[in-house]
């Protein structure tokens, strides 16, 4: 059974204009113990699915139609109180700056006691010591004595292991990390990624990792879905989705990752930019990007299909049209 399912969500945003429709018909789900990577523009979507998951939409953005279910049981309706109930118990939420997420004016102890203490029936002595055991798990090192820092006195990989251990201080199933390695240098973004990895693996909680870095989704993901102009239009397994993508905007992506192995003046782009939420085009959104397109892409919008081992949202794999 799939610990998170989302099924056809659809968030708007009301304006004087008229209503923008920002998510359209979104589905996925993610199983215990799998990492689901989420890739895509800037503006694609990724984020506000990460918000709407964990009940954090910015008004007047709202879910107008379909379902988020957590272990079965739908949490996109719940009053405010129950749904914070679940953020932090069942839900964590890593975000990218981590400076955004801590408070400035508590230590770092304080901070993760307060949250254990909310969730979790535990003594302060208790807490205390699971918050010091938190740190240590995420590679704080002399945790005993960090413990009673402030954010500031911490440098940013490890205010970003802070993070993760304030999204696990209550044991969650399913943590939603958004963009946790965008503000760190390479060799701290591995350390992150492993980090993840290993908690993903002892602790059996799912992750949706949202990033617009290929390159995090092939280290880190068991499963990714590519998000353009509001909707998933390829999902699988990350290893069929990066070696033998079946929508061309996954190729488009693809082919801009830099092969050190051979030698080229130039990168590839993706002509054109993303369409805003008032300007989508008729048919697949893609099509005034996409240089195989046709007289079905620009006036019918296709539905997620089966595409070998992924699932694409691309009239090619439907017509029997095979593409690299």
């Amino acid at each position: 059974m799939s610990l998170l399912q989302v099924n056809n969500l659809v968030v708007e945003f009301p304006s004087r204009k008229g209503t923008l429709r920002a998510l359209d018909d979104v589905s996925f789900d993610i199983a215990p113990g799998e990492i689901l990577g989420v890739v895509g523009e800037s503006g694609a979507g990724k984020s506000l699915t990460g918000a709407a998951i964990i009940g954090l939409l910015e008004p007047p953005g709202r879910v107008a139609s379909g379902e988020i279910l957590l272990e079965g049981r739908r949490i996109d309706n719940l009053p405010y109180e129950q749904m914070r109930a679940i953020r932090g118990r069942q839900i964590g939420a890593v975000f990218q700056d981590p400076l955004t997420s801590l408070n400035p004016l508590y230590s770092v102890g304080r901070q993760l006691v307060e949250t254990i203490l909310t969730h979790l029936p535990m003594s302060p002595a208790q807490a205390k010591e699971r918050a010091i055991q938190l740190l240590k798990d995420t590679g704080i090192p002399a945790a005993e004595q960090r413990i009673d820092h402030y954010p500031h006195q911490f440098s940013g990989g490890m205010r970003q292991r802070v993070v993760i251990a304030l999204a696990l201080a209550a044991d969650p199933k399913l943590i939603v990390a958004d963009e946790p390695t965008t503000a760190l240098d390479v060799s701290i973004q591995a350390q992150i990624i492993t980090l993840l990895k290993t908690i993903c693996k002892d602790r059996g909680a799912a992750v949706m990792l949202i990033t617009h870095d290929m390159g995090v989704i092939a280290e880190t993901c068991d499963r990714v879905a590519v998000m353009y102009a509001g909707r998933v239009v390829e999902i699988g397994p990350v290893h069929h989705v990066i070696n033998r993508p079946s929508h061309p905007y996954t190729a488009g992506l693809m082919a801009c990752i830099p092969d050190m192995t051979q030698d080229r003046d130039n990168l590839h782009q993706i002509d054109g930019a993303m369409p805003r939420l008032n300007a989508i085009p008729q048919g697949c959104a893609f099509n005034p990007r996409c240089d195989k397109v046709h007289d079905k892409c620009r006036q019918v919008r296709p539905n997620l299909m089966p595409a070998g081992a992924t699932e694409s949202a691309c009239w090619l794999n439907h017509s029997g049209v095979v593409h690299e």
